[in-house]
């Protein structure tokens, strides 16, 4: 693979060719993850967590077709998310910015932004600093959640609300990543009384969960209007100790190809995260657009990872299997659910890394 992403691109169009088949699978309803043997998705009616993403990818599949067909899908897709613009989930920022953002100059998609924005903006808490997880999934309502952070950011700061966008990544800065270098908490709870304490679930090793993070961080590294408090390097500091935590470190990428984490840290010889790889190869292309010395390295790691996605879990001809499909996501490790599967947001994030390195998307407007 050269440093131009030459090699990557037959990985892309196997990847819009499974976009194209799973929507005729999926009909109106949206999928979550796809058994790797045969292909064949588990779907929602809603989309849960997850709906932005597929509607995403139907974006993207029409920004690289051109069709009018495929543009009228993914809007048809954009539209069925309205109903999660008043719902009490930090996931809105998942949710409603993966969904949209890829539309470009898309009318409707802006506007379902802007609603979605305006009612995240509504929902941040000033006494806790932050927009809270919400209860719209189920469980506690007051918790703090990593996952709870990327796209949460661009969305409140796109409704005006900056102060509310800074204070709720940092407020997650503190309270996740905390002071040891090598830990993170995924997710806190909220007591009056004994104030935040970490959950049990996610456990601290849960990969996805630094993904995540990092991906908060980058958005935020590339909107100086937020205007972060404290130091401003912090948010420097904070990419560097993240991709420390994932193992991303060049020394590790023999023959330029990127690792792919176990789900959990704490379990190295359980299963892989495709998904998180992905995550943290767009993370690192965002980071790779902020001018400083790191730039050509994250660039570098980036390429790195979508390389080791396309040559080793992306599914081609002669596979017995659909072609396109990133194999080897985990869902969740803990549970034993979907752990060798193909995940929509696994899709998702490859999809837009690969669309980026070949210059059909701004990969710091998405």
């Amino acid at each position: 693979m050269s440093a131009d992403g030459a090699g990557l691109g037959p990985a892309f169009d196997a990847v819009m060719a499974r976009v194209a088949v799973t929507a005729e699978a999926v009909g109106p309803r949206f999928p979550l993850y796809a058994e790797p043997a045969d292909g064949r998705w588990k779907t929602t009616g809603r989309g849960s967590w997850t709906g932005g993403f597929w509607a995403g990818l139907l974006w993207l599949r029409a920004r690289y077709t051109g069709d009018a067909a495929d543009r009228r899908a993914a809007a048809a897709c954009t539209a069925r998310l309205a109903p999660w613009v008043g719902a009490d989930t930090a996931t809105r920022g998942l949710i409603l910015w993966y969904g949209t953002a890829p539309a470009g100059d898309d009318a409707e998609a802006a506007e379902l932004q802007g609603l979605g924005a305006r009612a995240m903006l509504s929902a941040y808490d000033r006494e806790l600093g932050l927009v809270p997880w919400g209860d719209a999934l189920g469980g506690p309502r007051l918790l703090a959640r990593v996952d709870g952070v990327p796209g949460t950011v661009p969305l409140l700061a796109g409704a005006g609300g900056q102060g509310a966008a800074a204070a709720h990544l940092s407020r997650h800065l503190d309270l996740c990543l905390g002071a040891n270098p090598g830990v993170l908490i995924p997710a806190l709870t909220f007591d009056a009384v004994a104030g935040w304490q970490p959950c049990p679930d996610p456990p601290p090793g849960w990969i996805r969960g630094r993904a995540w993070l990092l991906l908060a961080v980058a958005d935020a590294l590339l909107r100086p209007d937020l205007a972060l408090p404290g130091p401003a390097a912090r948010l420097g500091e904070a990419a560097e100790r993240l991709v420390a935590q994932l193992g991303f470190t060049q020394h590790e990428f023999p023959g330029g190809s990127g690792p792919v984490p176990a789900a959990d840290a704490g379990r190295p010889d359980g299963p892989l995260d495709t998904s998180a790889a992905a995550i943290t190869a767009v993370a690192l292309l965002k980071l790779a657009r902020v001018p400083g010395p790191r730039a050509a390295g994250y660039a570098y790691r980036a390429e790195a990872i979508l390389g080791r996605l396309a040559e080793d879990h992306v599914t081609g001809p002669g596979s017995g299997r659909p072609t396109g499909m990133l194999l080897d996501g985990c869902y969740d490790a803990g549970k034993g659910l979907a752990v060798r599967h193909e995940l929509v947001w696994g899709d998702f994030f490859l999809a837009l890394g690969l669309a980026a390195v070949h210059g059909i998307v701004d990969i710091t407007r998405v």
